[in-house]
């Protein structure tokens, strides 16, 4: 018997074996969107995410910023794969890295909430962006962190690519921050 699509809840799913894009270009149910100059983007919390009280683990928010952070990027159309492709001729052996990050952890979340995860850009820099960060459930601000974000070419900081500057100064003068 041949199946030609899977039905959870009523709605299709792909079967493994179609074409599914697995190129990292952005997919608007797991990269969230860019709304008034902020990325927005939903997570829920799994039992691997929590400690053994069944509260998330501190260092697990890191990773829900970094998500957040990633695909941020890859809506002002800078994913990954194509921006190591592109910045691999202008700056070989460049990374973005965090500089500094300062953290506030406000409220738990707990196993099965799902927390949006709001990214900002506060200042553009040459050669560093700032970020304010905060990942809420329901609206309240579970954690907030303001993060630098270093662009960095054999161990040197370098310029941010042009093209990636202007979209971060674009995106940040469409939120409203000073």
């Amino acid at each position: 018997m041949a199946v030609s699509s899977i039905v959870l809840n009523k709605n299709p799913v792909q079967p493994l074996g179609r074409s599914i894009d697995v190129t990292g270009s952005s997919r608007p149910d797991l990269d969230g969107e860019i709304r008034d100059g902020r990325h927005l983007m939903t997570v829920r919390v799994y039992y691997e995410d929590t400690d053994f009280s069944g509260i998330v683990y501190h260092a697990n928010y890191l990773r829900f910023m970094e998500r957040g952070r990633t695909n941020h990027l890859r809506l002002l159309g800078a994913g990954h794969r194509t921006l190591f492709e592109e910045a691999q001729q202008e700056a070989p052996g460049f990374a973005f890295v965090v500089r500094s990050m300062q953290i506030e952890f406000v409220k738990p979340a707990r196993m099965d909430d799902v927390l949006e995860i709001a990214t900002a850009p506060l200042e553009v820099k040459g050669a560093s962006v700032v970020l304010h960060q905060r990942v809420e459930r329901d609206e309240e601000t579970l954690v907030e962190a303001t993060v630098q974000v270093a662009f960095v070419s054999g161990g040197r900081a370098r310029p941010i690519p042009k093209a990636l500057r202007a979209a971060m100064k674009a995106d940040r003068d469409t939120s409203g921050a000073d």
